[in-house]
């Protein structure tokens, strides 16, 4: 007879609501399934769901929302792993980890960090810290509320490692005090051999246990990892030692090579630890700079409070040489801050009255009030640090290769081993000779340099870009910019300042200049398009009162229609104009675009006739830094191409000025991307840079592309680098840093395979010592991240 299963209860997030209305239809929906108890719950949108596997798969469930047309958006969670000890390890829990349905892992082991992607409908991550545990190893999850506590962990597990490590070194003194008499010409025991095997026996299994208890738990879920060879070398050398103790054979004894080992690799796991550290200090510095409390008018009275009591719409004050606890707009007050924190620009920025202001960014001078816009994680330091960790979780496609020969690493390696101890056996007729080359072959092995050459780099290289205003999305866009051999550019606000202004009015006979200002104000009015805000805003400036408009129409790119006081007016650009039928003065419009000046018509229609009543002249200034950046990014090797909507006349005036050789005039938003899709099909590697709505298909079509910080949230959602400082000096930067990061992770790989290649044969042949292989490789793994931190030495403009 079988036993009923307990229901199971699950909280589903929703995504597509927009009313109660889709609460309850994907609430029926739910309870028609078989043994299903569903109550939605539009406010927080999730689903409470209790249900009977034996009646109801979760897919089912995940089916039955989708089929309503909604989603269940997936989760993500970061688990802190402990007790790996190398790549191998990385691996296997990567493996693990992704054999569960629905669920993307990739595991950065210099963080030691597992970022998953999962359905909750199937997987919770309760079963995920499970599965890692299974695998033997540890994990946490990672979140706001415990970094704190998981970072005291790790510091506390740290200091008990160290004291490990020293009661292995007390221990070892002997063993090193011996070596050196020996190098000295005196071959007779100083130790007795009962205190030899007393001190490598306290060291083997008290130091030493923990490799026992990692290689125990690896092989128990089905993988190998370093402390499998570390176990296996060290207890080869101690059980054949104390067998020539106990059979009282004619042998010399290897305690000292088992000890010194073990307390080798303890000192090269510490140093490790230590290293690794640095690689997230980036990310561990933007972290401790949101201030703890903050300052806010409750009722008429200024009182503190803890920060996380924070909400927004709250009024709070920051005095000076304060930061600020939260995102928000100065509703009182002017000052300067010092946004370097989030831009890399050390240059204090003026704030007035309506200006917006960051969390974290410290207040130079002045008091400021402020109303909240965003607090915790809706913030921009807490955007940044998102992007930051994502980006130091991805793997780059170089790291493919040592993956794959990380996760087949140490069964290689004991096969070897066998094969040593079997060959040199045989050929030598020493049991001994033979037994010492296997063991050197199984301590000097070691993934973990493989395993620590690229995440290191990447960890080092993204939190520097991040300090200096450069947020990489993930890995592979770090990876493939030091690859751009064409950077095409977008004109306004990419290349130029992006804030255009009216320099000239040209009107007919019949139409003053308040007039025509008047009717292209009100055409344009409601438009976000820059040239549409620089006539606006002249408009405004010249208190010129805007009109109704009726029967709009809109040509992206080109120019509008529409009606006032019942006349048809039409505005564009000169090449609109013409095809509309207008008479265009072609000599004056030339000579105004040849300034670097866009052209804007206004004409009147009555009935089929098109007649022009005036031209708006437009000119948007070249950024300070943009000659100097398109020189660099050239001096790189690197071609510039701009693209934009102007005209030839006056985009050739721009490029000329900018210094850039090529570039396509009247380009619409739509034919960029096709324009970037040609360069492509050339075999040329594409980068984009842009700023604006109109770039967010181009951005995606590129082979890297770049937004410039203080762009629309699509664009930015689109590129792959973004860049906070409205400056194209910075995506020289981004290349810089991307050319650097790669330099680094090739040094590294090209360390971790010539270690290997060339030590292991070397102990093979009995060239290598198991003690001078025990160093070596301790000292692998440090190597490699003591490169990757030479990072920190690059500097943005160099």
């Amino acid at each position: 007879m079988n036993t009923p299963s307990s229901p199971t209860t699950i909280e589903l997030p929703i995504e597509g609501m927009t009313c109660a209305a889709c609460a309850a239809r994907i609430e029926k929906n739910l309870n028609k399934l078989p043994g299903v108890h569903a109550a939605v719950n539009f406010a927080n949108e999730k689903a409470l769901i209790k249900f009977d596997h034996d009646s109801t798969h979760p897919e089912e469930l995940v089916q039955s929302i989708e089929k309503a047309g909604f989603q269940v958006p997936e989760q993500t969670v970061q688990l802190q792993i402990s007790g790996m000890t190398c790549a191998a390890c990385a691996n296997r829990i990567e493996t693990v980890l992704n054999e569960i349905p629905g669920v993307r892992a990739i595991l950065n082991p210099a963080a030691e960090i597992a970022y998953i992607s999962f359905n909750p409908a199937i997987t919770s991550v309760e079963q995920l810290v499970s599965a890692v545990e299974k695998a033997g190893y540890g994990a946490n999850q990672i979140s706001d509320d415990n970094y704190v506590k998981e970072q005291s962990r790790n510091q506390a597990a740290y200091r008990k490692e160290l004291h490990i490590f020293w009661i292995s070194a007390a221990l070892t003194v002997p063993f090193m005090l011996e070596m050196i008499m020996m190098l000295t010409g005196n071959h007779n025991n100083l130790l007795p051999y009962w205190l030899q095997w007393l001190l490598a026996t306290l060291i083997q299994f008290w130091p030493g246990r923990r490799f026992y208890i990692s290689a125990w738990r690896t092989l128990r879920g089905g993988g190998a990892n370093m402390d499998v060879l570390i176990a296996l070398g060290t207890s080869m050398a101690y059980l054949f030692s104390t067998a020539v103790i106990i059979l009282q054979l004619d042998q010399h004894v290897y305690f000292e090579a088992s000890a010194m080992i073990i307390t080798l690799v303890l000192l090269g796991k510490l140093m490790e630890t230590r290293a690794k550290r640095k690689t997230s200090a980036a990310i561990e510095t933007l972290i401790k700079l949101q201030p703890k409390t903050a300052r806010v008018e409750r009722d008429g009275e200024i009182i503190e409070i803890d920060i996380n009591s924070l909400k927004n719409e709250d009024i709070f004050l920051v005095r000076s040489g304060e930061s600020l606890p939260a995102d928000g707009i100065v509703i009182e007050g002017s000052s300067s801050i010092n946004e370097a924190m989030l831009t890399g620009e050390s240059q204090p920025v003026t704030k007035q009255v309506g200006a917006k202001v960051y969390a974290a960014t410290q207040n130079q001078h002045g008091l400021l009030k402020c109303r909240v816009t965003g607090v915790g994680k809706n913030t921009q330091l807490a955007a940044i640090i998102r992007l930051v960790e994502i980006a130091q979780g991805s793997k780059a496609p170089i790291q493919r290769m040592a993956d794959t020969v990380s996760g087949i690493f140490v069964p290689i390696v004991i096969g070897i081993s066998i094969l040593t101890l079997g060959l040199t056996w045989w050929l030598t007729g020493h049991f001994v000779i033979a037994l010492i080359n296997a063991v050197a072959v199984l301590v000097i092995a070691c993934p973990c340099a493989l395993g620590l050459a690229t995440p290191t780099a990447i960890m080092v290289g993204t939190g520097r870009g991040a300090q200096e205003g450069i947020l990489v999305k993930n890995a592979t866009a770090l990876e493939l910019a030091e690859k751009i051999q064409m950077l095409v550019v977008d004109k306004t606000g990419t290349l130029t300042e992006g804030h255009p202004s009216v320099t000239d009015i040209i009107v007919a006979d019949e139409v003053n200049e308040h007039d025509l200002l008047q009717i292209a104000a009100s055409l344009e009015q409601g438009s976000e398009h820059p040239l549409a805000k620089a006539v606006s805003q002249y408009a405004s400036s010249s208190k010129i009162r805007l009109l109704a408009i009726t029967n709009f129409t809109s040509v992206t790119g080109s120019g509008i229609k529409a009606d006032i006081d019942n006349a048809s007016y039409i505005l564009g650009s000169p090449k609109f104009l013409a095809e509309k039928g207008a008479v265009l003065d072609q000599q004056r419009i030339t000579a105004l675009q040849t300034e670097g000046k866009t052209v804007v018509g206004v004409a009147i229609q009555i009935n089929e006739s098109v007649r022009v009543i005036g031209y708006l002249a437009i000119a948007d200034s070249l950024r300070e830094t943009s000659i100097k950046a398109i020189q660099r990014i050239q001096d790189m090797g690197i071609e510039v191409m701009m693209l934009t909507g102007d005209n030839p006349t006056t985009a050739a005036a721009i490029a000329k000025e900018a210094g850039i050789k090529i570039f396509h005039a009247e380009v619409s938003p739509q034919n960029k991307a096709a324009e970037i899709g040609k360069i492509k099909a050339d075999g040329q590697f594409v980068g984009m840079v842009g700023d604006g709505i109109n770039d967010a298909p181009a951005l995606a079509a590129a082979n890297v592309s770049f937004a410039i910080g203080a762009g629309s949230d699509i664009a930015i959602e689109a590129a792959d680098i973004t860049l906070m400082r409205n400056d194209l000096m910075s995506v020289a930067d981004a290349i810089s840093l991307s050319r650097s990061t790669l330099h680094k992770i090739r040094q590294n790989l090209f360390f971790a395979f010539f270690y290997n290649i060339l030590g292991i044969p070397l102990a093979a042949a009995g060239m290598l010592s198991p003690v001078i292989a025990g160093a070596a490789m301790a000292m692998s793994s440090v190597s490699v991240i003591t490169n990757s931190l030479l990072l920190k030495r690059w500097r943005a403009g160099v």
